[in-house]
């Protein structure tokens, strides 16, 4: 591995559950690349490679959440580690919000977004969200942080 590849995976970051919901149809997908990047408006940054579950629903401009994952419980997380057959979501406690943000209530808290804009600079995408609504169910639950052995891999 190049020296290069590993000073990327050092760079820390949050572990998030993107979710979004349409009728009966519920996805999530692990990301670990969320940033917010502006201030007035209130806008997040999020990486996502086509065929994640809810690539298109994001990508029409749909609402979608951001549940950010507190050291508290990550047990819901593994449910997404892979793709999945069917929908966890029968197992995980959630609730969707009146702006349209499905809201895993393990999470520490969560934001509802829609994409203002995008951008490929390589393999994957970059979505520009605002943020639609937030919710905080552990105030005290400190994020879970995520450090890459190599800036190659997830």
């Amino acid at each position: 591995m190049s020296d290069k590849a590993q000073a990327v995976g050092h760079i820390p970051s949050g572990l998030f559950i993107v979710t979004t919901t349409d009728g009966e149809k519920k996805d999530g997908y692990l990301a670990s690349w969320v940033q917010q990047v502006s201030f007035e408006p209130l806008v997040v940054a999020l990486g996502i490679r086509a065929g994640r579950p809810g690539y298109e629903h994001i990508m029409a401009g749909k609402p979608f959440a951001i549940n950010i994952v507190g050291e508290h419980e990550t047990q819901y997380m593994r449910h997404f580690w892979k793709s999945y057959e069917v929908s966890p979501f029968g197992e995980i406690p959630h609730e969707v919000n009146a702006e349209g943000g499905l809201l895993i209530k393990g999470a520490k808290s969560a934001i509802t977004c829609k994409m203002i804009s995008k951008t490929q600079p390589g393999d994957h995408e970059v979505v520009f969200a605002e943020v639609l609504a937030s919710n905080v169910f552990e105030s005290e639950a400190k994020p879970k942080v995520h450090i890459r052995k190599s800036g190659l891999d997830y």
